[in-house]
């Protein structure tokens, strides 16, 4: 049996740590949104508790199947009015620390899903 080696033609994390995500040679210690499309943006939230609908609205834009909402260091869940916009669009979301929800988006993203990634990473001075 001939054996190929996996080549992910999708944007994928290829390694992180407390306060920090690394994608190819970009290592990002702010909040961030990976697309399984390539689209990648800064997500303009240091904190958890100033999450806000907006904040939802620019991943319910992305039109992706589903979005895994990386909540920090600890497994948080937003509250049901902030997602009002993704679950209207009928796109699932999915929460789960921040560590789990990066190897979650590099399994479904490598399958070809349609999947984006909000990965809080909270500034530790705030």
């Amino acid at each position: 049996m001939k054996i190929h080696p996996d080549i992910i033609g999708v944007p994928s994390i290829s390694s992180y740590g407390t306060g920090w995500v690394q994608v190819g040679d970009v290592q990002f210690t702010q909040s961030v949104v990976i697309a399984s499309d390539g689209r990648r943006f800064d997500w303009q939230c240091a904190r958890f508790e100033d999450l806000t609908g907006a904040h939802f609205e620019q991943l319910a834009q992305l039109q992706t199947e589903l979005v895994i909402f990386g909540s920090g260091d600890r497994l948080r869940f937003p509250a049901a009015a902030l997602t009002r916009s993704l679950i209207e669009r009928q796109i699932g979301i999915e929460s789960m620390d921040t560590q789990a929800a990066c190897r979650t988006y590099n399994i479904l993203a490598g399958e070809g899903r349609q999947v984006a990634v909000a990965l809080l990473i909270e500034d530790a001075g705030v």
